[in-house]
């Protein structure tokens, strides 16, 4: 076998485990948010298939992640617990009395968590923070940070991307969930936006814009690099993603009733119960 075949089945062969990691991770985040009658289910439809790809495939042991869009922490827990670092009695607690699975990420219950956030526009600055340690202790270790796209209407966010690029933090990779969608409308219809990608571009980071729900495209994407800038890694995603209401406003608040619960599971798999 060639390294140009061998590579390829190693691709083919991980393109395969993830698609079917994240069929598996949308059943479990839709019975958990169904059961818990949480809302923002579409914010986590719309980034859960790249949390998935970060740690199944990308993340390293050594590596650290932030959740800067706090109120996708349903995705989060679903993601840790597809790599078995959360248990199934755990995510059945979720946003209940006691549970230490809040609707936003905070406390002590939850594996590799470093910052409570829900407040938008602080991931960019921690991960920024955590990327120039790292490189201080010269421990090798890349650090990770999801964003949602109506996030990037925070000064915090471009004041950390111009620190990013002056330290030159090529072991800061930033992921943008672009759905297009935020609390009050539209990015277009609010801040005139539909793709973030060229103003982010003319800082000078390495930036990448891939299709957020295609596996292949994720992969790759989530794993490019350029020498001596931080990248930053545009996803375009839909907002409830599967939902009767894909690509609309209202999955960003409302939780899912048993009809639509039950139509979702439908969708997902040719008629496949969810569990």
């Amino acid at each position: 076998m060639t390294d140009k075949t061998a590579t390829g089945t190693r691709q083919l062969g991980e393109a395969l485990l993830l698609s079917a990691a994240i069929l598996k991770a949308r059943k479990r985040l839709l019975t958990m948010h169904h059961r818990a009658r949480a809302g923002h289910i579409g914010g986590n439809l719309s980034c859960l298939d790249a949390l998935i790809a970060l740690h199944l495939l990308i993340m390293r042991p050594q590596d650290r992640f932030i959740l800067s869009k706090g109120h996708s922490a349903g995705a989060l827990y679903v993601a840790l617990w597809s790599i078995g670092k959360l248990t199934d009695a755990q995510l059945d607690s979720f946003c209940r009395d006691g549970t230490q699975l809040p609707g936003h990420p905070s406390g002590t219950g939850i594996p590799g968590l470093m910052f409570s956030t829900g407040s938008l526009g602080h991931g960019p600055s921690l991960a920024s923070g955590l990327a120039l340690a790292a490189r201080h202790q010269q421990s090798g270790r890349h650090v990770y940070c999801l964003c949602s796209d109506g996030e990037w209407q925070e000064g915090s966010c471009w004041e950390a991307l111009i620190f990013a690029v002056h330290q030159k933090l090529d072991n800061l990779t930033i992921v943008i969930d672009q759905n297009g969608l935020q609390g009050f409308g539209s990015t277009h219809e609010v801040i005139s936006c539909n793709d973030l990608a060229p103003r982010l571009a003319s800082f000078g980071a390495h930036i990448v814009s891939a299709d957020g729900h295609d596996p292949d495209a994720l992969a790759t994407a989530l794993a490019s690099r350029q020498p001596g800038k931080p990248a930053i890694i545009v996803l375009n995603t839909i907002k409830g993603r599967g939902l009767h209401n894909e690509g609309l406003m209202e999955s960003h608040y409302l939780p899912l009733s048993d009809d639509h619960f039950s139509a979702a599971c439908v969708r997902l798999d040719d008629g496949a119960a969810c569990s």
